[in-house]
């Protein structure tokens, strides 16, 4: 018996510790509300986030349909560039415009000297196109007003190449390098 009194002194220090039901009460309402409060944030935020990917992901799939709308037509694009760019279309749009396949080329070396014998032009232009324009003859000196130099003389005619003075620089070139006809320019515009 005599633990009896050692437990209710015992029994009676821990009644002091532990408050008494009012008081308990009181504490445990700030912690429920800040509890309260964080899931209700977190949920809110949650939301948003939600809200926003799912906008973001709207827009990605509009961009990706306006990417693959955009892809096709290129391609589409570039399938009648590459119908027009075949040979037999060219050879069918020159024909309707008139042309007709050139002869043999001959090439200027860069000293001045020509490499192959050109030939003209065989064939005639398909029946019911226009004819070609004839090039046109353009001036020896691009402003009218100007006069040659003194050394030099002026063509009489386009097919008569002009000849400088032996005294020129040019001379002693063109003495070396064979007899050219003139280049006649395209009728072509830009090219």
């Amino acid at each position: 018996m005599s633990r009896a009194p050692e437990l209710k002194g015992r029994a009676a220090r821990l009644a002091r510790l532990i408050p008494v039901g009012g008081r308990r009460g009181a504490a445990r309402t700030p912690f429920v509300l800040l509890v309260v409060l964080l899931l209700g944030g977190g949920l809110i935020g949650l939301l948003m986030l939600n809200s926003a990917l799912s906008e973001g992901a709207f827009k990605l799939d509009d961009l990706q349909r306006q990417t693959k709308n955009l892809t096709d037509e290129e391609q589409a694009l570039q399938r009648d560039v590459d119908a027009y760019a075949a040979p037999d279309a060219l050879q069918r749009r020159a024909r309707e415009l008139g042309m007709v396949p050139g002869g043999d080329p001959a090439f200027l070396n860069p000293d001045g000297t020509v490499k192959g014998v050109p030939s003209a032009a065989t064939g005639r232009p398909a029946a019911g196109t226009a004819a070609p324009r004839p090039p046109e003859v353009l001036s020896p000196y691009p402003d009218a007003t100007a006069q040659p130099s003194p050394g030099t003389t002026v063509p009489s005619s386009p097919s008569t190449p002009a000849q400088p003075s032996p005294g020129t620089p040019s001379a002693a070139r063109s003495a070396t390098a064979p007899s050219t006809p003139p280049a006649r320019p395209s009728p072509t515009p830009g090219r």
